[in-house]
């Protein structure tokens, strides 16, 4: 009896409802992520070894830069009800009689970037919406003696969160009397602890000496 041949088709995929489903994730990517907001200045963190990963949340972050200009930004809180940066500029507007309107505590507390604007300034920085001139006010967050405004920073912000953790991004050639007098400034205020953010530096794995 002879065998009864089939027809020999190549098979075919319809790949119209995974290019579908691939644009729908997509767009919903686009529509939900935000961009990382750039520094105001450029730092060149050093290298370590070291990888424990920065918190993300409760955190609060020194920006040292190169040209010895001090930034500071810290996060809302890791639930949407504890509005921790309003709160924090509230406090700071009563140590300097500045009163802020509402319009101001949300653009403050939508800010996803670090600041470094003198307090008696804050309201123009909020004010503008110009790049270059947001960037003429960032001068640094004043920490002489006599005008000790990061140290004001750091006491509230701990007050207002008191699980918040210190970290500290510097550059690389920011001047020792800078750094030294930050950490002066933080243990000052009780900040015993900080984390140090740096650059991962690639490891050399020599395979012969493990082998012996």
């Amino acid at each position: 009896m002879p065998k009864i041949k089939l027809p020999t088709k190549s098979p075919h995929i319809d790949m119209t409802p995974m290019v579908d489903l691939f644009s729908v994730v997509l767009t919903f990517l686009m529509l939900t992520a935000t961009m990382r907001q750039t520094e105001p200045a450029i730092v060149d963190t050093p290298f370590s070894i070291s990888e424990k990963p920065t918190p993300n949340f409760n955190t609060m972050t020194l920006l040292l830069s190169k040209d010895d200009r001090v930034f500071l930004n810290f996060d809302n809180g890791s639930d949407t009800t504890f509005k921790f940066r309003p709160k924090i500029l509230a406090e700071m507007g009563k140590r300097y009689n500045i009163e802020f309107t509402e319009a101001e505590y949300k653009e403050f507390e939508k800010y996803p970037s670090s600041m470094g604007v003198p307090i008696m300034k804050m309201k123009d920085f909020l004010a503008t919406k110009d790049l270059k001139e947001r960037a003429t006010l960032e001068t640094g967050i004043p920490i002489d003696s006599t005008d000790n405004q990061l140290a004001d920073w750091i006491l509230y912000t701990r007050q207002v969160n008191p699980n918040v953790q210190a970290c500290i991004k510097g550059d690389s050639k920011t001047s020792y009397p800078l750094v030294k007098k930050v950490l002066d400034i933080m243990q000052d205020k009780n900040v015993k602890q900080f984390n140090l953010i740096t650059n991962l530096d690639a490891v050399k794995i020599n395979l012969a000496e493990i082998q012996k």
